[in-house]
């Protein structure tokens, strides 16, 4: 099955004191979704946006809002952040929040449901989820902050889910797609990397805001990846 591949870059890594500027000139260029980190300086060791970001964003964004809650109880920040303009929450299996009361809240405002994995969490803790949510993020860092190494063991992870994914479709759902989104330490190379593995959604930060010109990072990734799919058909 072929995937679409969708690149997101990370506002964290971004010049807020240029970042109407930024998420312009990342959209033109064709970015698929912004990414929306938001930590608790609880569940990670860092502190970064709220609501009130992800509603200026939407006033200037063309393209959805993925908004990444890394914080301890996400229940509680649900809908402040669909009503900031969220097109998809995305909250961590080992957050101190029901996972099911999550996922019910996100169906019942229509946003998409993303379920994220730590480095350190095995696959077999989001297996159950998988076909009630619409996305794993498979963290490819240890959450809380950006320009980390990305780490290629968690590679299996995303292997072992797309296996879950196929399981899903022989028993229950022969039209069940998983989109599989990785996150941290993401460039052209680790992008590769994670695609070959079966990932299609793509979180860069450092690569992209990080670059002279953004725009310019977001098209390289993007031809990249589109090579790499020409090269994978017979």
């Amino acid at each position: 099955m072929e995937r679409s591949f969708r690149i997101a870059p990370s506002i964290l890594s971004a010049d807020f004191l240029r970042l109407g500027e930024q998420v312009a000139a990342v959209q033109e260029a064709g970015a698929h979704q912004l990414h929306i980190d938001v930590m608790d300086g609880h569940f990670v060791d860092n502190i970064s946006m709220g609501p009130l970001v992800a509603r200026a964003l939407k006033r200037i964004a063309r393209v959805p809002l993925d908004v990444h809650l890394m914080i301890t109880d996400p229940l509680k920040y649900l809908r402040p952040f669909i009503a900031a303009g969220a097109s998809h929450i995305t909250f961590h299996i080992e957050a101190s929040s029901d996972p099911e009361e999550c996922i019910r809240q996100l169906r019942e405002q229509k946003v998409g449901v993303g379920l994220a994995v730590n480095p350190d969490t095995p696959a077999e803790r989001v297996l159950d989820f998988v076909a009630q949510v619409d996305m794993i993020l498979v963290m490819t860092v240890h959450p809380g902050f950006g320009g980390q190494s990305f780490i290629p063991q968690v590679l299996e992870k995303i292997k072992v889910l797309r296996g879950k994914e196929q399981e899903i479709r022989r028993r229950m759902n022969p039209r069940f797609a998983l989109d599989i989104q990785v996150d941290g330490g993401i460039h052209l190379e680790t992008a590769v990397e994670a695609a070959i593995a079966g990932a299609n959604v793509f979180v860069a930060g450092n690569s992209i805001f990080g670059e002279p010109d953004p725009a310019a990072a977001v098209r390289a990734m993007a031809r990249r990846l589109k090579e790499l799919q020409s090269e994978e058909k017979p």
